[in-house]
């Protein structure tokens, strides 16, 4: 006889719940971008995600020539959208503990997965902000730079600098202060969780953990400028880092051989210049 078996019924297919599945979602929302980096790294357009090319052919090019004051505006904006992307591919996995929390916290409310979003929405704003403000500092060094005959040609010293700075900020107390907020994501949601005004607590949820994700990690953000914006390869190490730094039991043994290797990583480029 024939081994007939019954097609699975609804009951035996097991279903993600609902807390599951956000968690799911973020993760490929992650993976998107991490994919869209990786075309773009190796499009015709690469040139703009490295923020140079301006004014040459392409549509961004054109865009300013085109538009009135196209040569800042059409920059800011295509450096955001890519910033953006950065943020969610090597960010945002970072945060799956505080979702994972917030989401069981909430998971009774028909606008759980609402709410879920809004702590995103909050923690890209933070992130975004600090993006803004890193591009007009960079931009502004680099005016600054072209019109310092001694600079020009020597942009390893602001490469030197930017990683002796992040290497000397792994040892600070500030460093510290801030990742010991994203570490305990519980009585981080516990202080600011009160279910009178969900969506404004959520959105302020996302951001203020988003601000002290920037004060910890700002640093190391930071070095991307000197490896490039492109390169997909440092933003993984980077990455990594930064999850194990915020999510792991052992995470804080990285502070010494980060913060030395950073140091001792500029001073190899100051002696290989000079």
């Amino acid at each position: 006889m024939s081994d007939l078996r019954a097609p699975p019924t609804a009951s035996s297919v097991r279903v993600l719940d609902p807390q599951t599945l956000r968690l799911v979602l973020v993760g490929a929302l992650s993976l998107v971008a991490w994919l869209a980096l990786a075309a773009w790294s190796v499009s015709p357009y690469a040139r703009y995600l490295e923020h140079g090319g301006w004014a040459g052919d392409g549509p961004f090019g054109a865009l300013c020539r085109s538009i009135p004051q196209g040569a800042l505006i059409v920059p800011a904006l295509v450096y955001a959208f890519a910033w953006l992307l950065m943020i969610t591919a090597m960010m945002l996995p970072t945060t799956l503990p505080l979702l994972g929390i917030f989401g069981r916290v909430v998971s009774a409310r028909p606008d759980a997965g609402a709410l879920v979003g809004r702590v995103v929405a909050g923690y890209a704003i933070a992130w975004l902000g600090f993006g803004l403000l890193a591009h007009g500092v960079d931009s502004v060094l680099h005016a600054g730079a072209a019109h310092v005959g001694w600079l020009v040609g020597r942009g390893w010293v602001v490469g030197a600098i930017v990683l002796a700075g992040a290497g000397a900020f792994q040892f600070s107390a500030l460093k510290y202060r801030c990742l010991e907020r994203c570490r305990t994501p519980f009585a981080f949601i516990n202080q600011r969780w009160h279910g009178l005004a969900p969506r404004g607590e959520a959105l302020r949820i996302g951001f203020e953990h988003g601000v002290f994700c920037v004060g910890c990690c700002w640093a190391l953000m930071a070095v991307m400028f000197v490896v490039g914006m492109g390169s997909l390869g440092w933003m993984l190490v980077l990455a990594a880092a930064m999850a194990a730094e915020k999510n792991l039991r052992w995470g804080r043994r990285l502070r010494t051989p980060l913060g030395l290797g950073l140091i001792a990583w500029a001073g190899i480029l100051v002696a290989a210049n000079v």
